[in-house]
């Protein structure tokens, strides 16, 4: 699913796609609310930064918090909204969020499915790509986890496993200035 920073984007533009918990915020387990949100380490400032460097940021994240019940898809709407604020806050700006509410055997209802958007499936990669033009060859993935990198090299991108601490620093190290 897709929400739109402010519907302009150019062709073939690199992007860095950024994992949600445990990249942007700390992973205390299904957070839906500020007052559970904690940033990592120079989250904000790493997202400024790719700004800077030209990279569309576009955030993919499994969400099957709303398939099981522990929260609404209006609640990740607004984390969504706060966390765009708070970014704003710092110059930082999100392109784009992607998000997949689905879970194969724990969530409930019409969330209850095998998806195409789940990570480690490459969907929401793929849709972000379709949906913005960005050139794949040319991103990256910044993901916590082994299902985020096998999503980015399903769908073309090349996959950075953070493994906590500074985030700016992550990026400054490992995610090059974009091609011209």
């Amino acid at each position: 699913m897709f929400e739109d920073a402010d519907g302009t984007y150019g062709h073939g533009r690199p992007a860095v796609f950024l994992d949600r918990d445990g990249v942007l915020n700390v992973d205390h387990g299904f957070v839906s609310t500020p007052e559970r949100w904690e940033w990592v380490c120079d989250a904000p400032a790493a997202v400024a930064e790719l700004n800077a460097l030209g990279y569309l940021v576009v955030v993919a994240t499994n969400q099957s918090g709303i398939g099981r019940g522990h929260f609404s898809e209006k609640d990740f709407a607004g984390i969504t909204a706060w966390m765009r604020e708070r970014l704003a806050d710092h110059g930082a700006t999100v392109d784009a969020v992607y998000h997949c509410p689905h879970h194969p055997t724990e969530a409930i209802g019409a969330y209850r499915r095998d998806c195409e958007c789940r990570k480690p499936r490459p969907g929401m990669l793929l849709a972000a790509i379709a949906d913005l033009g960005i050139d794949a060859s040319a991103s990256y993935l910044i993901g916590d986890s082994g299902r985020d990198i096998e999503a980015a090299e399903a769908a073309g991108v090349t996959g950075l496993h953070f493994e906590g601490g500074s985030l700016l620093a992550f990026v400054r190290e490992n995610v090059p200035r974009p091609p011209l």
